[in-house]
């Protein structure tokens, strides 16, 4: 349990970022300090992208760091101090008046460097402390708790705190930086010094000096796997859909249901409940019908429930906007719909876990820290091409800046919910095709490790090394 609870709290600091990049910084650039939408999202998306091709050569290099404390918690040590920096930068851009393009650009990819540095050793330590099918699903359980509760307790005191009194507020804003960098350090740090007893050892194998053809062509052997790039198709579908409605969300609560600074208070509340409901109920779904099946299969009633309440709005069947029967109603929504798509990103990330025995067995190489970097490079891909697509959508819709809640002309209001909604279909149903046909299941993946196991003690028996 102490394991369980110090890996899962440095996924903390992942939250706090995340609930940053995708809730708040768009708004916070192109409302409160005057940039035009699509820079903003061309910038982050950028940003993304850049982080997602150098997350691959971070594995790469967390797989060959050799020090006597393992290979992952250098990383952990090193990287937090610099990320609380940056991100505090971040939410105080050190410029006058409206910041530049290649400003935000530059601060958003070290943020997002600095946390790969931290977010991908750390992850990669989850097939390295256990092997059991069902232990991995439970260590990202503890994980996605963890980092949805940062990201939410920092949500709800955005909320109620630094923006209490507007969403517009530069000050509040800054505040909000600081506090979430502190936030970030701490986690990160503590986290490493909880699990340090139990990974700082040397690794079995001393690997070779590093070098980019040497890396690059372990990365593209890696990442060539049969079942990974399965996976990489559904995760493709469900992150750009996740970053799409994250990034939106404050547009949609704001101009489409006309949400008060009040409503927002029990909006985090929602959102870590459905975590708690996604927590309880996963682990007995995996034990029963199997990661890919619960992932699929989730992925639709996500979808499904999400677009109900723009379904009946619609058609003129939702209550009157701004009354508590249309903002609890929103929320009853809400909380299933994120129960299962919460639901969706643990078992993927679990469903990463496996790949990296399947790999082994092929290569006789484990390589953790490629697969899970190789995830994020998708995932993050994937999100940045949701908060362009984003800012897309807001400009074709024509919602001006600076605008006024329940001032916005209905054509607009109607042109951003089609082309949200048109989209969430066609990435859910895509997404959910792919993940039904990931090929382990349990009896493939414990049939494998009980051949792993068999060919090692062949080899200690035989006085061999293990390749």
């Amino acid at each position: 349990m102490r394991i369980k609870l110090f890996h899962g709290f440095g996924a903390v600091a992942f939250g706090v970022k995340d609930n940053g990049f995708s809730v708040f910084l768009l708004i916070f650039y192109n409302q409160v300090l005057g940039m035009e939408a699509q820079l903003v999202s061309l910038a982050l998306a950028l940003a993304l992208i850049i982080d997602a091709f150098v997350d691959p050569l971070l594995g790469n290099l967390s797989d060959r760091t050799y020090t006597r404390w393992g290979r992952r918690l250098p990383w952990l040590y090193a990287a937090p101090i610099p990320l609380a920096i940056v991100w505090v930068l971040l939410w105080q851009p050190p410029v006058d008046g409206t910041p530049s393009f290649f400003g935000l650009l530059g601060l958003a990819v070290l943020v997002r460097l600095l946390l790969s540095a931290c977010e991908v050793p750390s992850t990669s330590l989850v097939p390295e402390l256990t092997s059991d099918y069902d232990e991995r699903t439970t260590l990202f359980r503890y994980r996605f708790l963890f980092g949805w509760t940062g990201g939410l307790l920092i949500l709800f005191l955005a909320y109620q705190v630094f923006l209490a009194d507007s969403l517009l507020s530069a000050d509040g804003y800054a505040a909000y930086g600081v506090f979430g960098a502190v936030v970030m350090a701490v986690s990160v740090l503590l986290s490493a010094m909880g699990q340090h007893s139990r990974v700082a050892k040397l690794p079995k194998d001393k690997p070779p000096p590093f070098s980019f053809r040497t890396a690059f062509s372990e990365i593209k052997q890696a990442l060539s796997e049969r079942a990974f790039l399965i996976l990489a198709g559904g995760a493709l579908g469900a992150y750009v859909s996740q970053g799409m409605t994250f990034a939106l969300s404050n547009y949609l609560y704001l101009f489409v249901w006309q949400f008060s600074e009040s409503d927002l208070f029990y909006y985090p509340i929602v959102l870590f409940l459905s975590v708690v409901l996604t927590f309880v109920t996963l682990g007995p779904a995996h034990r029963k019908w199997g990661k890919p099946k619960v992932a699929a299969a989730a992925t639709v009633i996500s979808m499904v429930i999400y677009l109900i309440p723009y379904a009946l709005f619609s058609a003129g069947a939702w209550p009157e906007l701004g009354t508590p029967a249309s903002t609890m109603l929103l929320f009853g929504f809400v909380l299933f719909s994120n129960t299962f798509g919460v639901m969706v990103m643990i078992s993927a990330s679990s469903m990463v876990a496996e790949i990296v025995e399947a790999f082994e067995e092929r290569t006789q190489r484990r390589a953790e820290g490629s697969f899970y970097s190789g995830y994020w490079f998708i995932q993050k891909c994937a999100t940045g091409v949701g908060i362009f697509v984003t800012g897309l959508i807001v400009a074709i819709a024509g919602l001006p800046e600076k605008a006024v809640p329940g001032q916005v002309a209905s054509p607009v209001i109607d042109s951003l919910i089609l082309q949200y909604c048109i989209l969430i279909v066609v990435l859910g149903v895509t997404s959910a095709l792919f993940l039904l046909r990931f090929p382990i299941d349990r009896a493939e993946h414990e049939a494998r490790l009980a051949t792993l196991n068999a060919a090692a003690r062949a080899d200690v028996d035989g006085g061999q090394l293990i390749p």
